[in-house]
């Protein structure tokens, strides 16, 4: 006989109410997973990530931010002199190393900081972590934070101090500059009162005046254009700028004092040859090249002037190269001669009218036109500055596209060329028939005693100063 076991009847209510009470279960289970997961994600969160030096925990509230905002150097220690937190300007300073403040003075200042709650500052030289160079100097800064922690700051001052070096050199030389000629000018109109009776001499210190005046005139004028170079943005009003037009003006500016020295100066043609900037500031600059290769030069000699286009990798670039047959210019002279107011010779300087400044205002032009001047010199066999200019790309008729630069120049025998000697017989039978035709068109401008050049008045091997 079968054996049946009779389960309780359960009613509608019954039903509902043991449903209620299993959700209610469930949704407390679920909860309780929830906060857990909450509170397991805020403790993730708070861990410090493998590039951190310790947890951000210890900070105050906002601190991290503010330091990662900081233009200077910052670096907070705690009570065991252990790296909490740095930016990435510290580390590029060398002042934390494994985990450490690699800095021993300030590692000491922030320990007395931490025992008597002083603020300290000092400014110290430190080596750069290259090992060469000149030493950074920085100012270090540190204080309190909080109970437990320290917070050093370290602004590097290296180029604020050279540019203060600069400023206060500049400002001495200008007040040396123009206390030679003011200086001659007083005693020069004292002594043309008291030659009032004698007419000749009168006649000789009011020539001395005038020297003296337009030397002054000229310094002035130069201070003022090299601010002008330094401060403004030629490309504002940059512009297509012939190179043929440069170099006439240039030999226009110097006419004079070539002719009084029987100096030749002599220029070939380039009609399809264009620079992009401002006329004014390239005109400047390449009637500086000019004039000092005249003033420079002695008397009875050549001084060229020609451009050409060479290949860059950033684009054309034009090159116009200024050649004498001076006195050369000595290896430690090129170091310097572009720094404002170096003089290689300054009896001669004096003589000729220079201030000094021609050179570094051609340097800032060149280089405030993504240029460069860079100068090859021999002692007694004269000197060679080259301005390197962008092409103005599509200006004026452009060249044949298969035409070669570089055609037609003469190879390398291993002597040195003398870049404003005629050509020989055998370098104008290497020159291909379109040359010899341009060269028939060349222009001169020359005293009467001129000589005739090669079309290209090829540069000596570039040095840069």
């Amino acid at each position: 006989m079968e054996h049946t076991e009779r389960l309780p009847n359960l009613d509608a209510m019954d039903v509902n109410a043991a449903l209620a009470a299993a959700s209610a279960i469930g949704g407390v289970c679920t909860g309780a997973v929830a906060v857990l997961a909450f509170r397991w994600s805020e403790r993730e969160q708070a861990r410090p990530t493998r590039t951190s030096l310790h947890t951000d925990a210890v900070l105050p509230p906002g601190v991290d931010i503010v330091l990662s905002v900081l233009r200077s150097s910052a670096v907070v220690l705690d009570e065991g002199d252990t790296v909490v937190k740095a930016s990435s300007a510290a580390y590029a300073l060398g002042l934390v190393r494994g985990g450490r403040l690699a800095v021993d003075q300030m590692l000491q200042m922030a320990r007395e900081t931490r025992r008597d709650g002083e603020i300290r500052q000092v400014e110290l030289d430190l080596p750069r972590r290259s090992g060469r160079g000149e030493a950074l100097a920085v100012s270090a800064r540190v204080a309190p934070l909080g109970s437990r922690l320290v917070l050093l700051l370290v602004e590097d001052l290296t180029e604020a101090r050279r540019i203060e070096a600069v400023r206060r050199d500049f400002v001495a030389n200008v007040s040396h500059e123009l206390k030679t000629p003011v200086g001659a000018l007083s005693l020069l109109s004292e002594a043309v009162m008291d030659a009032a009776d004698d007419p000749e001499a009168v006649a000789r210190f009011a020539g001395r005046m005038q020297i003296e005046a337009t030397r002054l005139t000229s310094l002035v004028q130069e201070i003022i254009d090299l601010s002008r170079v330094q401060n403004d943005d030629p490309l504002e009003d940059a512009e297509p700028v012939a190179v043929d037009e440069l170099v006439a003006e240039a030999v226009d500016r110097c006419r004079h004092p070539a002719n009084a020295k029987q100096i030749t100066m002599a220029t070939v043609d380039a009609p399809d040859l264009y620079v992009w900037g401002h006329r004014g500031q390239l005109a400047a600059a390449l009637g500086n090249l000019v004039e000092n290769a005249v003033n420079y030069s002695p008397a009875h000699t050549r001084v060229g002037i020609a451009g050409r286009k060479v290949n860059a990798p950033g684009g054309n670039m034009v090159e116009i190269s200024v050649t004498d047959q001076g006195m050369g210019i000595s290896p430690a002279d090129r170091e310097r001669i572009f720094e404002r107011f170096y003089r290689v010779d300054p009896a001669r300087s004096r003589a000729t009218g220079g201030t000094g400044l021609g050179l570094s205002i051609v340097k800032h032009v060149a280089a405030s036109h993504g240029g460069e001047v860079t100068v090859w010199s021999a002692e007694g066999q004269g000197s060679t500055f080259t301005l390197r200019l962008p092409e103005a790309a599509g200006a004026g008729q452009n060249q044949d596209a298969g035409h070669d630069q570089d055609a037609g120049r003469p190879e390398d025998t291993g002597r040195h060329h003398d870049p404003v000697a005629p050509a020989t017989a055998a370098e104008t039978d290497a020159t291909p028939a379109s040359h010899q035709r341009a060269a028939e068109t060349r222009r001169q401008h020359t005293t009467p005693h001129s000589r005739r050049i090669p079309r290209r008045i090829h540069p000596a091997p570039e040095v840069l100063p």
